[in-house]
């Protein structure tokens, strides 16, 4: 659904100053060698050109990351971010690697397996510097589960929060955003749901609108539903970016490729005038193909000319002088690229009443992240507690979907609000990182 191909290298801008909303302020970066940026020089006759040019390439686009490269991918992240920390502006990032992407369809691909994800995402991560980036994670990947299993949905949750997680521990300055998918698709509350089961609680917030035209206004209303929904549930403290390259107009296919009715929406810019939304972004670069009429990702001249004629001009504000802060860079590096070991299969649930958990270990030098599932017995339990033995010299940094009671030696995790009821048969999980060796895979469970 995303449309954006393997080989497509996009930018990010210079026409905005301090935000007056959101927790973003300074201009993005525009990619000098985005590929509407080459096509502009490579075609200065073209009819076309002079608005292509005026109106896209002078405009700040996310660079996507698609291709599986775990060998290549921290080198090509480094440059990309070292220029746009030398041009003091902020880059965008769409990271766009996820196993059984797009489920199959036009833009199909992405990582092997999950192991190979969390490998490339941590060769991602160790290029992203110390300075503010926006990575839009995983265009679709909540949104569109069709072709998942519940297990598979399970372990595309648990992939998305610990590469969150990934980023936020080697750039602490990294504001990532999950997948929200758009105002006319899933339900604010369902949405709700899936960002929470994917660990929204360690994002910034989450994205809209990607590759789509609705409105800006009717994605700032859905937002903010989805942002209740996120309070009603303990999650607070999340924004919003929408993407607005192609939502100018409002009639016509949904596919991009046979589309003349769109135009290119609000222009780039982390001036929102909106407390509930970081930025506008040109996620979905203009001009780029869904993958109906043309290939997904090309770059398509008729295409960005369609979008572009006709619409306004973009804003002549001069970007601010001020860099984006910074932080010292983590002292601790981020999971090597060693591939997680794969547990043994779930021991069986317990035939009577009550709970059991099993442990699942990623481990690399310096940590490890455990993901407990806790299974009921044949009846509903309404709360929960596990009780889990750690090695000697490991210790708990952070707990996901659990309250935890020490950091070493025996520790002890609760469920929390929302997860303590389970039905049945029926499994619930959480999570905890870790320092040293982590925990053997069984826990005992009181429920």
């Amino acid at each position: 659904m995303a449309a954006v191909a393997a080989a497509t290298v996009v930018g990010v801008c210079l026409t905005v100053g301090s935000a007056s909303a959101g927790t973003l302020s300074g201009s993005l970066y525009r990619d000098p060698s985005s590929a509407v940026v080459r096509w502009v020089a490579a075609n200065p006759g073209d009819s076309r050109t002079a608005v292509i040019r005026d109106k896209i390439a002078s405009q700040p686009q996310a660079r996507w990351f698609a291709n599986f490269n775990p060998s290549t991918v921290q080198s090509e992240v480094s440059g990309h971010i070292g220029a746009a920390n030398a041009a003091q502006q902020i880059p965008v990032l769409a990271v766009y690697e996820i196993t059984n992407r797009d489920c199959g369809g036009a833009s199909a691909g992405g990582a092997p397996d999950l192991n190979q994800y969390q490998t490339w995402v941590s060769n991602f991560a160790r290029g992203l510097g110390n300075q503010t980036v926006i990575i839009i994670l995983e265009t679709d990947s909540l949104a569109l589960l069709t072709c998942l299993s519940s297990g598979e949905i399970s372990a595309r949750n648990e992939a998305i929060s610990t590469a969150t997680r990934t980023i936020k521990s080697a750039n602490p300055n990294a504001k990532v955003y999950l997948d929200g998918g758009h105002s006319t698709w899933n339900s604010a509350g369902e949405t709700a749901n899936r960002l929470r089961a994917a660990g929204v609680q360690y994002a910034d917030g989450f994205f809209t609108n990607v590759s789509n035209y609705n409105s800006t206004s009717g994605e700032a209303n859905f937002g903010r539903n989805v942002i209740s929904a996120l309070n009603g549930m303990g999650i607070s403290g999340k924004r919003q970016v929408i993407d607005t390259s192609r939502n100018g107009g409002a009639s016509g296919d949904w596919c991009g490729d046979d589309n003349t009715d769109r135009r290119i929406g609000q222009y780039p810019t982390t001036n929102t005038g909106d407390s509930n939304i970081d930025a506008y972004l040109w996620v979905k670069p203009p001009g780029e193909a869904d993958g109906c009429r043309y290939t997904a990702g090309s770059f398509q001249p008729d295409l960005a000319f369609s979008l572009a004629n006709g619409a306004p001009n973009p804003p002549t504000t001069a970007p601010p002088t001020t860099p984006p802060p910074t932080t010292t860079p983590p002292t601790t590096t981020p999971p090597t690229t060693t591939p997680p070991t794969t547990p043994p299969p779930n021991s069986s649930p317990p035939t009577g009443d009550g709970c059991y958990a099993d442990v699942a270990v990623n481990q690399w030098a310096e940590g490890f992240t455990a993901t407990v599932t806790v299974t009921a017995g044949k009846s509903e339990i309404n709360g929960w507690k596990v009780t889990v033995e750690l090695p000697a010299g490991a210790a708990v940094t952070g707990t996901w979907n659990a309250q935890a009671s020490g950091t070493s030696g025996t520790v002890q995790f609760t469920n929390v609000s929302y997860n303590g009821r389970v039905a049945g048969r029926q499994s619930t999980t959480f999570g905890f990182q870790g320092n040293g060796t982590g925990p053997g895979r069984i826990a005992v469970c009181v429920g």
